[in-house]
């Protein structure tokens, strides 16, 4: 008997649609959220659909087809059974409804306070800096290294790249090096 909940399988990142057509040939119940994207190439503008969650396929399952399941081509793992694991349908539906009608999804990192960033547009495009606060704008310290002094930029988040390496305690509480 198939639970309500989605359970979350872990794919190889850009091979999320093959592993979506294998499911449908195996009759394995799958959602992949895919919202569209205009997307400009050196020779033209073209509109694709992409994944809202890069490397994740939704699936509901028996548990007699766990074993075809993992075994899918580009299935990585099948995340752990407990039910923080578990996205409920609820959720799954409500990303469905806004797709369909038109909301604009869009996948985004996940930015907390002490995220390191890089501005990706405007005056201060390529600097560098630590988020540290978030309300409607994203609060971002950047620090001028050559005098030691810091000052705040609020930008959207949209505008924000986020960088692999997190903050230090000591980059959050000092003067940092990183910056223009």
């Amino acid at each position: 008997m198939l639970s309500n909940s989605w359970h979350v399988l872990h794919v190889i990142s850009n091979h999320e649609r093959r592993v979506a057509q294998h499911l449908a040939v195996r009759s394995v119940e799958h959602y992949l959220p895919l919202y569209t994207e205009r997307v400009k190439w050196t020779d033209r503008v073209a509109v694709t659909e992409r994944p809202l969650f890069s490397g994740y396929v939704f699936v509901r399952y028996a548990p007699a087809s766990k074993l075809a399941l993992i075994s899918t081509p580009g299935v990585l793992r099948l995340l752990g059974d407990e039910d923080t694991d578990m996205v409920s349908s609820e959720e799954l539906e409500k990303i469905r409804q806004g797709l369909a009608t038109g909301l604009l999804l869009r996948p985004h990192p996940a930015v907390g306070v002490g995220t390191r960033v890089r501005v990706r547009g405007g005056a201060f495009s390529g600097v560098e800096g630590v988020v540290s606060e978030l309300r409607q704008q994203c609060r971002v310290v950047i620090a001028l290294s050559a005098v030691r002094q810091c000052f705040s930029l609020e930008v959207e988040l949209g505008d924000l790249e986020v960088l692999d390496k997190p903050a230090t305690k000591a980059e959050m509480t000092s003067f940092p090096a990183y910056g223009f």
